[in-house]
């Protein structure tokens, strides 16, 4: 199995369930998403301290875990740094019910402003960009799931999405701890 196809959702799933961690997949991507968003530096591991608290009871991880979750860490710098904006939230693919998917979704955006404000909660004022974002992001947590399958709800999902994925990179062009050229070269290889 390649890194990526292990970066898969489904993948990611199963192995934090397979540990018996109680998170979903998209909460620890966009955990570690809002923490790199927000300022986080890319050489500190105290990352995995704050899953750990989080996620595990305050235990350490599992060897597949901590790889799993340093291969996130590292996919998603990768990803915020590239040039043509590849970076993509991890969400179930698109053949899974809208439910799911939007369960996903809330989760991934409840975990990104939980790093967020773990990583912001010290920091200056935010701009009225990212202020506004962050209010928009507590917003889609807190949708519900009493969802139609039908075209609408599929369109609207989308277009939640991608604004979620834009929006996080807004705020790492903002606040964003960019790496030295070493480290960036780091992440991306």
């Amino acid at each position: 199995m390649t890194e990526q196809n292990s970066l898969a959702f489904a993948n990611v799933q199963a192995t934090l369930g397979g540990d018996n961690l109680q998170a979903h997949a998209a909460e620890i991507h966009g955990l570690l998403t809002g923490l790199i968003c927000s300022g986080f530096d890319f050489e500190d591991e105290g990352y995995f301290a704050i899953v750990n608290d989080l996620f595990n009871n305050g235990e350490p991880l599992s060897k597949p875990c901590k790889m799993l979750v340093k291969s996130l860490f590292g996919d998603i710098w990768q990803n915020v740094l590239d040039e043509h904006f590849s970076f993509q939230l991890l969400l179930p693919d698109d053949d899974e019910s809208i439910v799911e998917r939007s369960t996903a979704l809330g989760a991934w955006v409840q975990g990104y402003n939980l790093g967020f404000g773990l990583q912001q909660k010290n920091k200056t004022k935010l701009s009225e960009e990212v202020d506004e974002i962050i209010k928009d992001f507590a917003d889609i947590a807190n949708l519900s799931n009493d969802l139609d399958e039908d075209e609408e709800t599929e369109q609207a999902y989308f277009e939640i999405a991608e604004y979620v994925r834009i929006s996080s990179l807004l705020c790492f062009a903002e606040l964003g701890a960019k790496p030295s050229q070493k480290e960036a070269d780091q992440a991306i290889h």
